[in-house]
């Protein structure tokens, strides 16, 4: 496997630390890390409310990528709640076809890191509105 997911799913695992933050706010259950086209990995963790205020890792990983200037990514990587990786939901796949509708077909995902199974977010969202 390329060492780069290697080093996604370790970025991902230093951020993962589900918590209880208040009576209304969990987070950490699930963690990502996002490649961006220039080489350098973001992470994120999602945040659960008990209203609709949350937000998935990928997405944060994302929007920390955006935060930090970029726009482009290449890998997804998702931790989930039972430790192994996972495809990200469809707000996040929605959110990657829009940063990169030219492209998003090309960007990577990691399904199970154990079995080394990768798909494209072609493969996830087939024909997709945009």
């Amino acid at each position: 496997m390329d060492k780069i997911w290697t080093e996604m799913l370790e970025a991902a695992k230093a951020v993962r630390n589900p918590r209880k933050v208040s009576d209304y706010v969990e987070a950490g259950g699930v963690s990502a890390a996002v490649l961006s086209k220039s080489g350098k990995i973001y992470t994120g963790v999602c945040i659960d409310t008990c209203s609709t205020l949350g937000i998935c890792a990928e997405r944060n990983a994302i929007f920390n990528m955006i935060t930090n200037g970029e726009q482009e990514m290449s890998k997804v990587l998702a931790i989930m709640p039972n430790g192994k990786s996972g495809a990200p939901c469809g707000a996040c796949r929605e959110l990657m076809v829009q940063l990169m509708p030219d492209s998003y077909k090309d960007i990577e995902i990691m399904l199970d890191y154990e079995k080394e199974k990768i798909v494209t977010l072609e493969e996830l969202t087939p024909e997709w509105w945009i």
